[in-house]
């Protein structure tokens, strides 16, 4: 009994090292301007089924990352070399997308935000647009099914549940948080210098988590 009561402190420290680890990876990645988030900045900024939104891109990231958590951790116990290699594949991702971004404020090119501002007038077609801007996007599945997905996988047991249900918490604030952003910021985000912001933060964040990961994976490779 006091064997068992002495682990559980180091139990809980690991569950909530473990959610720390899957939130401040989630967050990270879903903290940029792409395809998705500008959609559902637009919606919140325009008032139309921001709820809606809110709940497809958050279940969407939640079942994506699931599957990449137990999808990867039965692909890594037989090939235990994958994890980093997947893991390279995400830095060059968040290199090329930091770099776009950043591309993005030089003279004659087109922020994130000047792309068409038609907006569908029913929930079917919101959604609809929504899910083909999600499922149709590959980084979408590189950020949630194979980086996050080799990073949970890492975890031992019943630890992968607690950095998926960080990962989770940060997808939700995150999608929340800029619900609420888009609403708060309508007139900003009638601007052009909002966009040319925002893309300046997006490759900012991008190449820096590009060195964090790239740093993971050279000071602790699996196992």
């Amino acid at each position: 009994m006091a064997v068992m009561a002495k682990n559980r402190p180091m139990e809980l420290h690991a569950a909530l090292t473990s959610w720390i680890t899957g939130f401040g990876v989630c967050l990270a990645l879903v903290a940029s301007i792409g395809a998705q988030n500008v959609f559902l900045l637009r919606q919140a900024a325009g008032g139309r089924f921001v709820k809606a939104c809110v709940a497809w891109c958050v279940l969407s990231d939640i079942a994506l990352m699931a599957i990449g958590v137990a999808g990867m951790a039965q692909l890594l116990s037989q090939h235990p070399g994958l994890a980093s290699i997947l893991t390279a594949g995400g830095v060059v991702f968040l290199l090329c997308y930091g770099l776009m971004a950043l591309a993005r404020l030089l003279p004659g090119r087109r922020s994130a935000g000047d792309a068409d501002r038609a907006v569908p007038t029913s929930r079917g077609r919101v959604i609809a647009g929504l899910a083909a801007l999600t499922l149709l996007n590959p980084h979408v599945y590189l950020d949630t099914v194979l980086l996050v997905g080799s990073l949970g996988a890492r975890e031992a047991g019943a630890l992968k549940l607690a950095f998926l249900s960080g990962a989770a918490s940060a997808s939700l604030l995150w999608f929340l948080s800029l619900a609420l952003a888009g609403s708060r910021m309508r007139h900003v985000l009638a601007r052009p210098q909002a966009w040319r912001v925002l893309d300046a933060l997006t490759g900012v964040t991008m190449l820096l988590l590009a060195a964090w990961v790239a740093s993971g994976v050279l000071q602790a490779p699996l196992q």
